[in-house]
C-alpha cells in the first residue's frame, strides 16, 4: 500500500506562489502516473495536474499557465508549483497515483491553500 504525504501549504495573497510537495512511500513511484487534485468547501474533489511515468504533463484551462507539475522520482516526490495564485484556487489539495484519471490509492491528508483577496 502506498501512503501518500502532502505539504507546502499555507496563506498567500492574490498574485502569489506555492509550491506543493507529495512524498509517495513505496519504491514503484517511478513507474506510477501522478496526479494533483483539489477540493473547495463544498465542491467536488477535481484533478488539477497529472503527470505520466514518462513525464509528460497536463493542466486543466482553469490552472493553465499557472500551475506546473514535475516530478523527482529519486525522491519519490512529485510537485505542483503555483503562481498568479487566485482566490478560487483555495481549496485542500491532494495527490495520488492515477489509473487512468482515477485515483489509485487512499487519500492522504491533503495540505491547506487559501488565497486571500
Amino acid at each position: 500500500q502506498v501512503q501518500l504525504v502532502e505539504s507546502g501549504g499555507g496563506l498567500v495573497q492574490t498574485g502569489g506562489s506555492l509550491r506543493l510537495s507529495c512524498v509517495a512511500s513505496g519504491s514503484i513511484f517511478s513507474a506510477m502516473d501522478m496526479g494533483w487534485y483539489r477540493q473547495a468547501p463544498g465542491k467536488e474533489r477535481e484533478l488539477v495536474a497529472t503527470i505520466t511515468r514518462g513525464g509528460n504533463t497536463n493542466t486543466p484551462d482553469s490552472v493553465k499557465g499557472r500551475f506546473t507539475i514535475s516530478r523527482d522520482n529519486a525522491k519519490n516526490t512529485v510537485y505542483l508549483q503555483m503562481h498568479n495564485l487566485k482566490f478560487e484556487d483555495t481549496a485542500v489539495y491532494y495527490c495520488n497515483a492515477l489509473i487512468g484519471l482515477r485515483p489509485r490509492y487512499p487519500w492522504g491528508q491533503g495540505t491547506q491553500v487559501a488565497v486571500s483577496l
